[in-house]
């Protein structure tokens, strides 16, 4: 099956086809560190890391790149009321940024630029536009003509008229009109600031993304992602002055995910219902906070409670378990290749997964074709024989499609206190076998302690961690 992608700009769902075979060139817009990410700005990093590994999957070479903007108004606001400098402000938040995406398992990507560390590209595009009559220069400020593109409003699919009335257009005498955008600031007294042609000063939003994915990705990107709030007037600019600059189409597929819901309302700084991951993290397994973000498909809003996290914890304890028991019965099994049974059911599986993700990257429907595959694993496990092949088929399974892909099963073998708890359990084995129940009562406690749950089954006793 063809994977298909809804393309915000033609908003029709479009076979994925990239510009060179089997190469995708995908840009993400990253956070503005001033502060804590929200779970709100999770969402986008941990759905397009799911997209990421499955277009390699796939057998698609892609190359990664998301920014970090270190520099803009809220950082510099942010430095004075802390005292430091923005560059200090900037860095906390970006070390900040990775402890939470590692703890959410988003892998890093390839190219993580900073908009500070490419003012010359910032300036030589600008230079550009200026040269080609796209932007102007008015008082040390530099502005992108944004009607001199024909087709300005295309991603957002607005005309001028809905554009003026719905932005948010700061007032300003030197603009030659209300949907012209800032290139190049200049600078104010005590403010962070580069030497430009125009004075000093620093870039202005929009155009870090245009100079950072055209160094990193070539003139025209196989996807560019983000937020659906970026969608105007963020990409929208980045499209104009993009294409102006190169005279080529600057993106294949428009991505982008919805809100997070707070209740019945859109989580906003404005309506102070914001929750940041580092807090949330401290309260829920980091994997269900990545499972939640998955649960629904990334287009459509989801609304945010405490009850469906811990929900989602008890679907994770069954992964958890379902991997534990295969181990446990992969140690007793006899040797033998996998049942035609298991690799139809598995191939079968397959082809679920695969459908739901070429459907428009349905992670919520790809979720339920992993709970499928744990509730059969549960029930060949169960069975009194089962030959080795087919314990390692199932678990195979089960880390590629719901390990390697979406994130939500850990290895489960790996476990560095495994030698002690085995041979506790073994230990209180002997005492039983011994009659000595109260030695096999302690060491029980001694595992409960350590969140060690033992159960007794008919192939034997199993551990899992709570």
């Amino acid at each position: 099956m063809t994977l298909r992608v809804f393309n915000t700009q033609t908003r029709k769902l479009e076979p994925f086809r990239p510009q060179h075979d089997r190469k995708v060139a995908m840009y993400v817009c990253g956070p503005t560190v001033y502060n804590y990410i929200h779970i709100g700005n999770a969402r986008v990093f941990v759905f397009f890391d799911v997209v990421r590994r499955y277009l390699r999957y796939k057998g698609y070479d892609v190359t990664y790149v998301q920014n970090f903007t270190d520099v803009d108004d809220r950082l510099i606001e942010s430095a004075k009321r802390e005292n430091t400098t923005v560059k200090e402000l900037a860095e906390r938040y970006i070390r900040a940024y990775f402890d939470d995406m590692d703890a959410l398992g988003v892998q890093r990507a390839d190219v993580h630029p900073k908009a500070t560390e490419h003012i010359p590209e910032m300036q030589e595009a600008i230079l550009t536009l200026i040269d080609k009559g796209y932007a102007y220069e008015r008082e040390g400020d530099v502005y992108y003509r944004a009607l001199r593109k024909e087709d300005y409003g295309k991603l957002s699919g607005q005309s001028v008229e809905e554009l003026n009335a719905g932005a948010r257009v700061e007032v300003n005498e030197k603009k030659e009109t209300p949907l012209d955008f800032a290139l190049w600031k200049k600078a104010k007294p005590g403010e962070i600031s580069w030497e430009s042609p125009w004075g000093r000063g620093r870039p202005g939003w929009h155009i870090e993304c245009s100079a950072m994915s055209r160094k990193y990705l070539g003139d025209t990107l196989d996807v560019h992602a983000g937020g659906m709030d970026l969608c105007f007037p963020h990409h929208e600019n980045e499209i104009a002055q993009s294409e102006a600059w190169t005279e080529k189409p600057y993106v294949r597929y428009w991505l982008h995910n919805g809100y997070i819901n707070m209740g019945n309302e859109k989580m906003s700084k404005s309506l102070g219902n914001v929750v940041r991951v580092h807090e949330l993290r401290e309260q829920y397994a980091p994997r269900a906070l990545r499972y939640f973000l998955l649960s629904a498909h990334y287009r459509n809003p989801i609304s945010f409670s405490h009850e469906a996290i811990r929900q989602i914890e008890g679907s994770l304890e069954r992964f958890d378990t379902a991997v534990t028991n295969l181990h446990h019965r992969m140690g007793a099994a006899q040797e033998g290749e996998a049942e035609p049974e298991v690799r139809e059911r598995l191939a079968s599986l397959t082809g679920e997964f695969e459908a739901a993700m070429d459907d428009d990257l349905n992670t919520a429907n790809g979720i339920s074709v992993l709970h499928e595959a744990v509730k059969f694993a549960n029930e060949t496990v169960a069975r009194s024989v089962v030959p080795k092949g087919s314990l390692a088929m199932l678990l195979d399974w089960i880390h590629r499609f719901g390990g390697e892909i979406l994130g939500l099963v850990t290895a489960g073998e790996e476990d560095s206190l495994a030698g002690e708890i085995e041979a506790l359990i073994e230990e209180r084995q002997q005492a039983r076998a011994a009659r000595d129940f109260k030695r096999a009562d302690a060491i029980r406690d001694r595992l409960a302690a350590q969140g060690i749950i033992l159960e007794d089954t008919p192939q034997g006793v199993r551990w899992r961690r709570k």
